[in-house]
């Protein structure tokens, strides 16, 4: 009995390795993000994706991390770069690194719609795999100007259990770190990262990733509280 147990387990396929993240980089292309800003984008969200200490901490023993893309401007206009992938190899992140560097940057300059923004990225994680944190990562460099307002959003929407973090990009608006920390990041955890120039943004990317994909910190403090 005893062999005929152990030859059952040895013949069952593996469990399927929990996910402990689903993380949802939401990208402002709003008509303030130039051309030229939108190359330091693209390329810096590649090349944060593609960072040794990044990868590391995506491909790690805890538990696989569900990703999902999309870019965001005015009302109405949210594009999906890439759908929910289950990242279970160091090629399905390429796939997705790939997605990010072939979309082509809008061509009608749209408001900053955030507010709606963050409604698709909700509705968005209603599709995500079953994972133990849900995190929408927003980033931008305006307060919502056009749609539904921010406080309203959340006013209206179950938010209960997703984390919004922000990336506050500093170069176009006055207190934009202050706007975000403020109304725009909520849940366990939440937090804003910070980019005092467009041309930081990959750097400040990749932190926030790292902060991220290593989970709350315990007895951390933080930069600025977060809500909800």
């Amino acid at each position: 009995m005893l062999r005929a147990a152990l030859d059952v387990l040895c013949l069952s396929p593996p469990a399927a390795a929990e996910c402990r993240l689903a993380l949802a980089l939401a990208v402002d292309v709003s008509r303030s993000i130039d051309s030229q800003d939108y190359v330091i984008q693209t390329d810096g969200m590649a090349l944060a994706l593609s960072d040794p200490d990044v990868r590391a901490a995506i491909f790690g023993p805890e538990g696989r991390v569900a990703l999902a893309i999309y870019y965001w401007s005015g009302r109405g206009y949210q594009d999906l770069v890439q759908d929910w992938v289950i990242l279970d190899s160091p090629e399905t992140l390429d796939t997705a690194i790939w997605e990010v560097r072939r979309t082509p940057r809008p061509a009608a300059p749209l408001a900053t719609a955030l507010g709606d923004a963050l409604s698709y990225g909700l509705d968005l994680m209603g599709d995500a795999p079953e994972c133990e944190r849900r995190v929408i990562d927003v980033a931008g460099d305006g307060r919502n100007n056009d749609g539904i307002s921010v406080a309203r959003t959340y006013e209206r929407e179950d938010f209960t259990g997703i984390t919004v973090n922000g990336l506050a990009v500093g170069e176009h608006e006055a207190d934009i770190l202050d706007y975000y920390a403020n109304e725009v990041i909520r849940g366990p955890g939440a937090f804003v990262e910070t980019a005092p120039r467009q041309t930081d943004y990959p750097d400040a990317l990749r932190r926030k990733l790292l902060r991220e994909l290593q989970g709350p910190m315990i007895g951390g403090l933080s930069a600025h509280p977060s809500k909800g």
